[in-house]
């Protein structure tokens, strides 16, 4: 096959890893970088690194499965561990996703407040339109737009340009492990850590690369598509950290999330820093606010066998679609009812999403090994041993991080 060839073979692959990987820094993510970037200035840079890597190991499997196997990690489960485990994983998933589709609808809320307009306009708006994507949309179609949507996450970018940083000391830092025996710190690094890979991610990538329809003698492609989006979305998280860093680190000021940093931006790095900002994490929010609704419903129709996918009506796949009107429905009628208690439910959802992952990397782990899943394409041995190490790590992190939440 010719160079030309192959480049466009890649751009008809593309899109599964790189959507994937830019909807984890959501309205959660932007805020843990928002925060680390403000509470601790570059000190929190080197660790990106390491979580990239881990980030590309992890994803990288979960599309190498989709692609040789042609099915979603949930139907895995449940051909290979039988349907009671998978029913309990997908009941604590849902909870879970519900939680996290909630914050993304307090993120856009809060963002487009910043911007001028209510969250009783903006949410119901926001609401419908992601709804229209997917129920009236194609896969083709939805893609196009959500790939359009990861390049307005290099809004990012600009706005640190605009807080003028030492950049010497920003690379300096980057490439300079240290760090702080403090329960801050430590907390911190923790949550920057925690939200790099979640659940959701390894199901929603896996099922993404079988309805794309991408086959094992594709998958080079598909593997370039994911270590793309995973060095993206954590560059997005570099320049997030480094505007919050710039100035409201350097100006003592304490935030609580990521509106806070957008406010916060515009005395120190001007009102073109804050507004770029602003309109980052609404377009984070409402991405996001699509992405884990489509991934909750595609995992829990592959667990119960069910029909899923995005180029099915609501005849074809009452189920899927049904799942995904709900989750969108209350996730923003929540954001809507006077004093919801907001901490709380992305409280919960954390703990739960901390204490199912583990679980879901190994049952990865183990299935992807299987001679008569994978054949040729289990891991190697140099690659098991990265993956379990980068697994034991997460495990042990995020244990740690549940921990921290209770005391």
């Amino acid at each position: 096959m010719s160079r030309w060839k192959k480049f466009l073979l890649f751009l008809s692959i593309m899109g599964p890893g790189l959507i994937t990987a830019n909807i984890d820094n959501d309205a959660g993510g932007i805020a843990t970088y928002s925060i680390a970037g403000a509470h601790f200035g570059y000190s929190l840079l080197w660790s990106l690194i390491p979580i990239t890597l881990a980030l590309i190991v992890v994803q990288e499997m979960s599309a190498r499965m989709g692609a040789v196997t042609g099915k979603g990690l949930a139907d895995l489960i449940r051909e290979n561990y039988g349907v009671k485990i998978t029913f309990w994983l997908m009941v604590f998933l849902f909870v879970t996703d519900l939680g996290n589709t909630t914050a993304e609808f307090a993120g856009w809320a809060a963002s487009t407040e910043i911007l001028g307009i209510s969250k009783y306009i903006a949410v119901p708006l926001g609401a419908v339109f992601i709804w229209l994507i997917v129920v009236k949309g194609s896969y083709r179609m939805f893609e196009k737009i959500f790939l359009f949507v990861c390049a307005v996450y290099l809004v990012y970018i600009p706005s640190a340009v605009l807080a003028k940083p030492d950049w010497g000391n920003v690379l300096l830092q980057t490439v300079k492990p240290s760090f702080h025996f403090s329960s801050g710190y430590i907390a911190m690094f923790i949550g920057v850590v925690g939200t790099t890979i979640a659940p959701w991610m390894q199901f929603y990538l896996q099922s993404a690369v079988v309805e794309k329809g991408i086959r094992k003698d594709q998958y080079w492609a598909s593997r370039i598509d994911v270590i793309a989006g995973c060095f993206m979305t954590d560059i997005v998280a570099f320049f997030i950290i480094v505007a919050c860093g710039a100035t409201l680190f350097r100006a003592g000021i304490h935030i609580n999330g990521a509106d806070d940093a957008a406010k916060a931006l515009a005395p120190f790095a001007g009102r073109y820093a804050s507004l770029l900002f602003a309109f980052g994490l609404a377009n984070a929010s409402l991405f996001s606010a699509s992405i884990l609704p489509l991934a909750t419903a595609y995992y829990i129709c592959e667990g119960m066998g069910w029909e899923a996918g995005v180029n099915k009506n609501f005849k074809e796949a009452p189920q899927f679609m049904w799942l995904y009107t709900i989750l969108i429905a209350v996730g923003a009628i929540i954001i809507l009812v006077p004093n919801a208690p907001l901490i709380a439910i992305m409280w919960i959802s954390q703990v739960i999403n901390g204490v199912m992952l583990p679980f879901v990397l190994i049952f990865m782990l183990f299935l992807i090994n299987r001679d008569e899943l994978m054949g040729e394409y289990v891991n190697s041995k140099n690659f098991n041993r990265i993956a379990w190490a980068t697994t034991a790590i997460m495990i042990g992190l995020t244990l740690a991080f549940v921990i921290s939440l209770f005391f």
